[in-house]
């Protein structure tokens, strides 16, 4: 291995990570040498696919369940995180999701206009949980003066797109919090970069024929003709996340196949 890109005795901590990109990212950052602690809402994907990684990569690969959209349960985490591995070296901000609905819908449309409920579910999910999983580490990162913070955005965060405004706004929100934390951070040797994901399906989280659709429509929407593979996040994670990246620290890549050239 190329000693920049060896992540052997450091520990990750990656939330949303019980499927979808997640995984991706959980699978790539093991066979690099890392301990992970793997963050779900709930055990269903979770613990079986912790169990699954650990044997394959003879890594120590640890379920955590906590909601980190709630402030109570992300130091709860953060506690037992360092508890058990004693360091983290690396933060992966990775939950995120959409509510595909118009702010307001259009006079041919039907249905209510995005609720309260949907406005805060959406910015909790996508930005809230990044803020308050990024504070819980900066004391730990900035004590030690080390660390790396990855946060996972969009290409919505670039390219506008119907149905999907809030979730945008959201992941938009991200883009600036990363510029400003990498200079705030700098000092004290910590880097904070991002990762803006193209077209990246999961049949777990889409169902299977979502996933065949997604996988049509990629074929023709970008400019690569195809859509993005999950271990593929993962590779720019690791790059992310490892030596290698050292002297980069408030950027935004697209992963996306060209779709937001």
């Amino acid at each position: 291995m190329i000693p920049e890109f060896n992540l052997e005795g450091k520990t990750a901590l990656i939330t949303g990570a019980g499927r979808g990109i997640g995984t991706g990212i959980a699978e790539v950052l093991a066979e690099a040498g890392a301990d992970l602690a793997i963050n779900a809402l709930t055990s269903t994907y979770v613990v079986k696919f912790a169990e699954q990684l650990a044997t394959r990569s003879g890594r120590r690969v640890l379920p955590f369940i906590a909601d980190v959209t709630r402030s109570d349960q992300v130091e709860d985490l953060f506690s037992r995180v360092l508890g058990y591995f004693g360091r983290l070296d690396i933060l992966v901000n990775n939950l995120g999701d959409a509510i595909p609905k118009p702010l307001v819908p259009l006079p041919d449309q039907e249905g209510e206009p995005v609720s309260d409920e949907e406005i805060r579910k959406v910015i909790d999910l996508n930005l809230t949980s990044t803020i308050l999983c990024t504070r819980a580490a900066g004391k730990h990162f900035l004590d030690r003066r080390s660390g790396k913070v990855i946060i996972i955005s969009s290409f919505a965060a670039l390219r506008g797109r119907a149905n999907l405004t809030l979730y945008a706004a959201a992941k938009s929100a991200l883009w600036g919090f990363t510029r400003s934390l990498a200079v705030e951070w700098a000092s004290c040797g910590i880097q904070v970069n991002a990762i803006s994901p193209g077209i990246f399906p999961d049949p777990i989280t889409t169902g299977e024929e979502n996933y065949r659709q997604t996988i049509e429509r990629a074929r023709t929407s970008i400019p690569l003709g195809r859509e993005g593979r999950l271990r593929e996040v993962g590779l720019l994670a690791l790059y992310l996340a490892s030596a290698a990246s050292d002297y980069m620290t408030g950027e935004m890549l697209f992963l996306d196949g060209g779709l937001t050239v």
